[in-house]
């Protein structure tokens, strides 16, 4: 892959790191992006949320840190089905979250990760991992996993594998096509 825009959250930086949200196959994703000026990044944000609102994709901030900002880019119905699963709501419910409103949820991840030292691992949750896999992770202080990719899985592993593929495969396609077009609004990319 070509060198991706570091300055601001271009369609290369999304490409590089949220293809599978894009797609449809991942609820969410998380990437780090550098920033120099909060004004216009929060305009870049209100930017790329009217383009890509209409896909049924978000991107929020999640934490300033300064020079850079961690981004969440997500599905919210996906993330309304995930988190409205019984294990992942005993896991949130563990941890004060407002079950049952995902955006509420957002909120309370946002003020988790700036009030507590700890970082907030239930974030799993908001990316689409497995509940099993976020609570083997929580409750195993990331030891014992069966497998490592993505995310360490204790779980089922052979599903697990092959999420990693087709997410690895997606993110080639959505990269490969972006390379044609050079825009986000002309792909049309399928990655199952």
């Amino acid at each position: 892959m070509e060198a991706v825009d570091m300055e601001n959250i271009s369609e290369e930086l999304l490409i590089f790191h949220c293809s599978p949200t894009m797609a449809g196959l991942k609820t969410g994703n998380l990437f780090n992006c550098p920033v120099k000026n909060n004004r216009m990044f929060l305009e870049n944000i209100r930017e790329m949320n009217r383009r890509l609102i209409p896909r049924g994709v978000r991107i929020v901030p999640l934490k300033n840190m300064g020079q850079s900002v961690l981004v969440y880019m997500y599905r919210p119905d996906r993330l309304r089905e995930d988190l409205g699963d019984s294990a992942a709501r005993k896991i949130l419910a563990e941890r004060d979250y407002p079950v049952g409103e995902p955006e509420k949820c957002i909120v309370w991840l946002v003020r988790r990760l700036k009030d507590e030292e700890a970082f907030p691992h239930e974030i799993g949750l908001f990316l689409g991992y497995p509940p099993e896999d976020v609570d083997g992770f929580i409750r195993n202080g990331a030891a014992g996993a069966k497998c490592i990719g993505i995310w360490k899985v204790y779980g089922n592993v052979e599903t697990a594998q092959r999420k990693f593929v087709q997410y690895k495969k997606c993110t080639r396609l959505y990269w490969e096509a972006f390379q044609k077009h050079r825009s986000l609004d002309r792909l049309v990319v399928g990655c199952s």
